[in-house]
C-alpha cells in the first residue's frame, strides 16, 4: 500500500537497511543461534540486555511466542546495516541491522583499513572525528577514535557536539585525510548516522574534503566485511587529541567575506532563529552577531540541544508544524526574516512575509498573515543570483545544482555567461564540481564557500541570506521583491514535491517499472514531449534510478526512489514567462497560479502512480 507524504528533505544517505523487509526466518533455532553469537561478541551491555529481553518475548513459555517481538528480531538480523555513499544511517538498537556500538566499531575498523591500504603502511592517516548531540553520538565518536587510533591513525576529536559544517571545515583546514561525523541530520530521534569525508592525501581532486563517492564507499564496505566481531577489534585507551574551540573560531573567521557591507542595515533587520533542538544554535547566534545582526530572537524552546526533539514531531524544517513556534514568534516580535537550521545545521530554511500569500480570514495565524517558507529552490535562486554576479567574468568559475533542483540556476548562469553544472542528487556530487563557486540542491542545502567547506552549510548560508535581506530592507525591499526581479529577468520557476510512502518496499521498483512502461502523456494538460530514463544517463550524468518527463509548456517532472526512506519522490516544476515591467501584484498572481497548477499536477501524478 502506498500513501502520499508531505515533502521532506532529500538526503544522500544509502538505503536504511532497517526499513527493508526482513528476510523470512522460518528456522527459529538458526535465528536464535545468530542472536546468541551476536550477543556473545557485543560490546554494549544495554544492547545485550535489550536483545536478551527481545529473545525472551519471542520465545515465551509453552510456545506462546510474541509475533511482534519475533518479527522485530527477524528484522534486526535480516542483514547488516549497509555502508554506502553517505556512510551509515539507521535506528539505534541492538543487532547487525541497526545503529549501535558494535556496528560503528566495525565501520571504523573498515575505514581505518581502507585509509592505510590507500596511503600505505606507516602513513599515519589524519582523521578528524565530530559528533552531534543525539543519543549515543558521543559514544559512537569515542569508539571511532579508539579504533582508528589503534589502527595507526592520527585522530583529532572535535571538543564538543558541533554542527556538521565544522567537521567538514576541519577536514580541509587541518589537511586531514578523512573525517567522520556522527549524526543523523534531520532524521527522527530514534536514528543516528555515520558520515565519512575524504581529503588530504586520500582525495586530491576538486572534491577534497567532501563526502565519499564510489569507489571509496564500496572499498570501505569491503574492508568492513573483512573485520571480525566487534569485541575483537583493537581499541586504544587513548592516544587521540582533543581539539580546542580554536577550530570554531577559525571557521567563524572564514565567514567575514560573507557578512553584509553595511553593518547599520544588518543592525536594523529583525531576525527570528531556531535550531530545532540541534547543535547549531550557539554557532548561528555568534555568526549573526559577528555580521552585525543585533536584533536576533531565538526560539528559546528549541535553542538548546535535546536529542528527543520534544517540540516537533519530526526535526526537519520542511515538515508540517516544525516551524510553527518560529513563525508564531515572528508575528510576536514583528520580524523581517525567519531562519532555521536542521539539527546538525548543514541545512538552512528561510521564511518571509509575503503579502500576496495572506488570506486574512478567521483567526489570524502566521500563515494567514502571509508568512511562508521559501522553497529550497527559491533560496537557491536568491543565493545563486548573488553567486553568478560575483562569478561573472571569472574564467572557470562554475555554479552547480542537482538534477532534481530547479532549472532556474542554469538559466541565471547562461544569461550571465557563467558556467553551470548539473549533478546527481547530493552534495557528495555537487561539491566535486570543477571550479565550484556556489552549489545548491532543493532540499535546503547550500554551499556558499566551497573553498573552506566542501559541503552544504546552514550557518554560512544563513549569514549570506540575512545579509541579502538586510541590504534589500535598507532600500525598502524584501526577498520576495528580489524573487520577483528574478522572475521578470529570467522567467518564473515554481517548484513543488510529491512523495509516496510504501509499506511494501517491493512496490517501489514495481511503481518505477510501471511508470517507465506507461508514462503520462500529458502534464497539467500539456503534451509530454520528452521522456528520459535516467538509468541510461542524462546530460553527461552517470546512470541513476529515475525518470524525467518534459511537457510542451516546459513543465518538468522527475520521479525517483528516495535514498533514505521507503518512498518514491516526484519533483515538479513549472515555468511561466513574466513581463519585464510586470507589477509586484502581477508577479504574485502568476506565482499563485503556478502553485495551483502544481497542486493539480500532484493530484494527476498521485493517481498515475497509484499513491
Amino acid at each position: 500500500m502506498a500513501t502520499t507524504d508531505e515533502p521532506t528533505a532529500d538526503g544522500t544517505a544509502p538505503e536504511r537497511a532497517a526499513d527493508l523487509p526482513p528476510t523470512p526466518t522460518t528456522d527459529l533455532p538458526t535465528l536464535l543461534e545468530q542472536v546468541e553469537r551476536w550477543i556473545r561478541h557485543d560490546v554494549d551491555d544495554r544492547d545485550v540486555d535489550e536483545l536478551t529481553r527481545l529473545v525472551d518475548f519471542a520465545t515465551a513459555d509453552e510456545g506462546r511466542r510474541h509475533p511482534r517481538a519475533l518479527a522485530e528480531l527477524q528484522d534486526r538480523f535480516a542483514g547488516t546495516l549497509q555502508f554506502g555513499t553517505a556512510g551509515l544511517r539507521g535506528t539505534m538498537a541492538g543487532g547487525p541491522n541497526r545503529m549501535n556500538r558494535a556496528v560503528v566499531i566495525r565501520a571504523a575498523a573498515g575505514l581505518g583499513a581502507h585509509l592505510i591500504r590507500t596511503l600505505g603502511p606507516g602513513s599515519g592517516p589524519r582523521v578528524v572525528v565530530g559528533y552531534d548531540a543525539r543519543h549515543r553520538s558521543a559514544d559512537f565518536a569515542r569508539d571511532s577514535a579508539a579504533v582508528l587510533a589503534a589502527a595507526g591513525c592520527e585522530v583529532l576529536m572535535l571538543p564538543r557536539p558541533l554542527p556538521t559544517p565544522i567537521l567538514a571545515f576541519a577536514v580541509r583546514h587541518l589537511d586531514a585525510d578523512a573525517g567522520v561525523m556522527v549524526t543523523a541530520s534531520h532524521n527522527p530521534a530514534a536514528d543516528n548516522g555515520y558520515k565519512v569525508y575524504l581529503g588530504g592525501r586520500a582525495e586530491t581532486g576538486p572534491g577534497q574534503g567532501a563526502q565519499i563517492v564510489p569507489p571509496h564507499d564500496a572499498l570501505i564496505a569491503e574492508a568492513i566485511a573483512d573485520v571480525g566481531p566487534a569485541d575483537e577489534v583493537p581499541r586504544a585507551d587513548g592516544g587521540w587529541a582533543e581539539l580546542d574551540l580554536g577550530v570554531v573560531e577559525e571557521y567563524l573567521r572564514t565567514l567575514a567575506p560573507l557578512r553584509p557591507a553595511d553593518p547599520g542595515a544588518a543592525s536594523r533587520l529583525k531576525v527570528v532563529t531556531t535550531s530545532l533542538h540541534g547543535v547549531g544554535g550557539r554557532l548561528l547566534a555568534r555568526a549573526l552577531a559577528d555580521a552585525g545582526f543585533t536584533r536576533v530572537t531565538p526560539v528559546e524552546e528549541q535553542s538548546y540541544p535535546d536529542p528527543d526533539f520534544p517540540s516537533v514531531s519530526f526535526p526537519n524544517p520542511e515538515e508540517t508544524g516544525a516551524m510553527d513556534l518560529a513563525l508564531g514568534l515572528a508575528i510576536e516580535v514583528g520580524a523581517d526574516l525567519v531562519i532555521a537550521n536542521d539539527p546538525d545545521a548543514d541545512r538552512c530554511a528561510v521564511a518571509v512575509l509575503d503579502t500576496t500569500q495572506g488570506t486574512h480570514q478567521g483567526v489570524e495565524t502566521a500563515r494567514s498573515s502571509g508568512w511562508r517558507m521559501l522553497h529550497g529552490d527559491e533560496v537557491g535562486m536568491l543565493l545563486g543570483t548573488e553567486a553568478v554576479a560575483r562569478a561573472t567574468g571569472r574564467p572557470g568559475a562554475t555554479v552547480a545544482s542537482s538534477v532534481v533542483s530547479s532549472r532556474a540556476l542554469a538559466r541565471l548562469a547562461a544569461d550571465a555567461g557563467v558556467a553551470h553544472a548539473t549533478t546527481l542528487t547530493g552534495f557528495k556530487w555537487i561539491s566535486r564540481t570543477e571550479g565550484l563557486v556556489f552549489g545548491y540542491e532543493e532540499a535546503l542545502g547550500y554551499c556558499v564557500d566551497p573553498e573552506h567547506v566542501r559541503d552544504k552549510d546552514g550557518i554560512s548560508a544563513a549569514v549570506l541570506v540575512a545579509g541579502l535581506a538586510a541590504r534589500l530592507a535598507a532600500s525598502g525591499r524584501t526577498l520576495v521583491d528580489a524573487l520577483d526581479d528574478i522572475a521578470r529577468d529570467h522567467g518564473l520557476y515554481v517548484t513543488d514535491q510529491l512523495a509516496g510512502r510504501f509499506d511494501d518496499l517491493r512496490q517501489i521498483p514495481e511503481t518505477m517499472s510501471r511508470l517507465r512502461s506507461d508514462p503520462p502523456s500529458t502534464l497539467g494538460g500539456s503534451p509530454v514531449t520528452t521522456v528520459v530514463d535516467l538509468a541510461d544517463g542524462y546530460d553527461g550524468l552517470p546512470p541513476t534510478d529515475g525518470l524525467l518527463l518534459l511537457a510542451e509548456d516546459h513543465t518538468r517532472v522527475i520521479v525517483r526512489p528516495s535514498g533514505t526512506e521507503p518512498k518514491v519522490k516526484c519533483y515538479l516544476e513549472t515555468v511561466t514567462d513574466v513581463a519585464r515591467d510586470a507589477s509586484a501584484l502581477e508577479v504574485g498572481t502568476a506565482r499563485v497560479a503556478a502553485r495551483e497548477r502544481l497542486v493539480a499536477l500532484k493530484g494527476e501524478l498521485a493517481g498515475h502512480l497509484g499513491l
